[in-house]
């Protein structure tokens, strides 16, 4: 009840405020609920507008609008896809993710830990975590983003470093081991990034084939940190 009136008075708040007013259109209260409620579910899926405008009842310009505000407010990341010249045909959709996984968890009703585990949202809500806190991270212009190809190459987050003449492909897994798919071996070929590495929810760091290392999320957020 109370994670449920909080939820309420944030939608409110954002929905009347007039400083938020200032930064983008006035989004009704419950179109606003709505449209959290749909972002939560699709914590880490390719952005699909038309969708979102079919099930809000307006057109794709003024969903664009609402994300806008949310990205402008920092309470949504819009991870923009790779689009160096691969000769391959990438996806040119965004990513989106609900910044605060605590906020998309209570917006889905999961209020534990067992809820959350057994839950389809657990790894991209695991996946949103992990990115926030390697973005923080990094040094001050560091460009972040995602690769992905028709095919299903796919690397989860690409971190250009400044000064770095090559991004870093880290691979974001939220079990115990850590399992490298043939996608990202794949979108290392084409990529071609200074580092590749493995977030995952283990405790130790282990090298694994093909050049990788594996670690846990805070011993690479110390690793961007001092980079």
């Amino acid at each position: 009840m109370i994670i449920r009136r909080l939820i309420t008075a944030l939608t409110g708040a954002l929905a009347e405020a007039p400083a938020v007013a200032l930064l983008g259109p006035r989004i009704p209260a419950e179109t606003l609920r709505r449209l959290w409620t749909m972002l939560a579910h699709s914590q880490g899926g390719l952005l699909n507008a038309a969708a979102f405008a079919r099930a809000l009842a307006v057109d794709g310009k003024t969903v664009a609008s609402y994300l806008d505000l949310l990205a402008d407010l920092l309470l949504v990341r819009r991870l923009v896809p790779w689009h160096a010249n691969v000769r391959k045909r990438l996806v040119k959709s965004p990513k989106v993710y609900v910044r605060d996984s605590g906020l998309a968890h209570a917006l889905l009703g999961i209020g534990d830990r067992e809820a959350l585990l057994a839950h389809p949202v657990a790894g991209g809500t695991w996946e949103s975590l992990a990115i926030e806190s390697l973005i923080a991270a990094a040094p001050n212009g560091t460009e972040p983003c995602f690769f992905r190809s028709a095919a299903g190459a796919e690397i989860d987050l690409l971190l250009k470093l400044p000064g770095h003449p090559a991004p870093w492909a880290i691979e974001i897994r939220r079990g115990l081991a850590p399992k490298i798919e043939r996608r990202f071996h794949l979108a290392c070929d084409d990529v071609q990034p200074g580092r590749r590495v493995v977030v995952y929810g283990g405790t130790e760091r282990c090298p694994i084939a093909g050049n990788i290392d594996a670690m846990p999320l805070t011993d690479l957020c110390q690793q961007l940190a001092a980079a």
